[in-house]
């Protein structure tokens, strides 16, 4: 970001939280130069590219000020969930599939949908690199990489780790079809039909699907919506409960967005090997990230192999390859053995086309566009919610991923709103499809990895003027 548009951002931020109202005079252009130690030219530039968003106003030698149709933005939730704290079996995944079939279709505008525009992605690119990598392909590659996959790829994927400090050797990754197969193969070799694994609460609703389809019960533990699982109602659910597992998402997590903090995630870490807890790290999300550097997951606190890390392409750069990973600590073998008696292995040409394209050294490039699209989008889609939900209605404020979490106000039935959304051709998903016990009736997740196009703010003033029908 240029030094203008960070000074722009900044100045945006405080008209929207309410620090600066409408009518307030900015300081002067003089002012913010020696204050900020910027060139008056950058200083014009920032108050330019406000005044061109409508959030400033020129006068006749006096200065700028807050216009007054600038808004502010809607509340942050801030309150974490309470949940009951029992083990219980899982029955979601009916729920799951009829909203998700409901929305399998693009006629349907996809606020409900789990993956970003697909023109977001470098096809062309990737296609090119398979069909040059599929031309050199090594035939005994094709048997002696079976289980592991691509050592290309894992070595691709290892340098990766690196340089994010890392130290993980490519023979202790192990390739999967896409992320949801390393966690759950993660998950099958840790639990057997009957244990109890804990999640966040609220928790992607795979999670729970995962939990339902191999007998497991699920333990939802208190998420701040901000930053994470609470470590001490994490520790008091591990004295309870004595569970198999837990299954977190520590960078970005879907629904709340939340990131844990590289504090936290060290004292996670700790948790999990003082109580030799495996812990599934769900990190899909964590290059998408809008601050200055990539988080570190919480594997990268792991010295003992607690932590089972997975993650995929597909959130980042081939969605429908079905490429990911897992670099599954001390359990290496048996994480192994589960693909072994699974799938065997995962598509050769995806993975060497992928390999391919991060030898070329393009991923990074593509990584800053993508994320520049996603926070262009995320401001955008809070500023519209802001002007077309009802009052109170709360949004979270995520520094990377594509979604959002919002907390409408009043006696609002989120599934309710959904069927009528459907109705208007409009995908969202309900908070309940999030929780084991059902809970989160008043919420919404929103995906804002669509540009904010006519068509799609209509459907969030759709929505919104829905919800304060039924907020009534």
């Amino acid at each position: 970001m240029k030094r203008y548009q960070a000074l722009a951002a900044d100045i945006a931020a405080s008209i929207r939280n309410g620090t600066l109202k409408p009518g307030d005079k900015l300081p002067s252009v003089r002012r913010a130069s020696a204050s900020r130690h910027l060139s008056p030219a950058t200083v014009f530039q920032a108050y330019y590219l406000l005044e061109a968003k409508g959030l400033i106003r020129a006068r006749d030698r006096s200065g700028y000020y807050v216009a007054h149709g600038a808004k502010a933005l809607p509340p942050e939730p801030e309150t974490a969930s309470k949940p009951d704290g029992e083990a219980r079996p899982v029955v979601i995944s009916e729920l799951v599939v009829r909203i998700l079939e409901s929305a399998m279709t693009r006629d349907v505008v996809p606020l409900g949908s789990a993956f970003p525009s697909p023109l977001l992605f470098p096809f062309e690119r990737l296609g090119r690199a398979t069909a040059v990598a599929m031309s050199q392909l090594d035939p005994w590659s094709t048997v002696s990489e079976l289980a592991p996959g691509s050592h290309a790829l894992r070595q691709q994927i290892a340098l990766r780790y690196l340089v994010d400090g890392i130290h993980i050797r490519p023979e202790h990754i192990v390739v999967t079809n896409g992320a949801m197969e390393a966690l759950n193969l993660c998950l099958s070799a840790v639990c057997k039909p009957g244990d109890a694994v804990l999640v966040e609460s609220p928790c992607f609703y795979a999670c729970l699907q995962a939990l339902e389809r191999f007998g497991l019960h699920a333990v939802e533990v208190a998420t701040d919506p901000r930053d994470g699982i609470d470590l001490d109602a994490l520790e008091a659910a591990i004295a309870r409960h004595r569970p198999a597992a837990c299954w977190l998402m520590t960078n970005y997590q879907n629904p709340l967005g939340s990131a844990m903090s590289e504090a936290k995630k060290h004292a996670l870490a700790a948790l999990v090997a003082r109580h030799r807890l495996p812990l599934i790290e769900d990190d899909v999300y964590g290059e998408l990230y809008f601050d200055n550097r990539r988080p570190t997951p919480t594997k990268g606190f792991d010295g003992d192999g607690w932590v089972m890390h997975c993650s995929s392409f597909s959130k980042t750069l081939a969605p429908g390859y079905r490429v990911g990973w897992t670099s599954p600590g001390r359990f290496l073998k048996q994480v192994t053995y589960q693909k072994l008696t699974t799938s065997l292995a995962t598509s050769m040409p995806g993975q060497l086309g992928i390999a391919r394209y991060l030898e070329r050294g393009s991923f990074e490039r593509h990584l800053r566009g993508l994320r520049l699209s996603l926070r262009k989008n995320r401001d955008e889609y809070i500023d519209a919610i802001g002007r077309h939900f009802p009052a109170g209605t709360k949004v979270s404020r995520p520094s990377g991923g594509y979604f959002l979490w919002l907390e409408l106000p009043g006696a609002v039935d989120a599934l309710a709103l959904h069927d009528k959304a459907m109705a208007a051709g409009i995908s969202i998903a309900p908070g309940p499809m999030f929780s084991a016990s059902r809970g989160f009736g008043a919420c919404i997740r929103v995906n804002y990895g669509h540009p904010l196009t006519a068509r799609v703010e209509a459907a969030l003033r759709t929505i919104g003027k829905t919800a304060i029908r039924l907020a009534a």
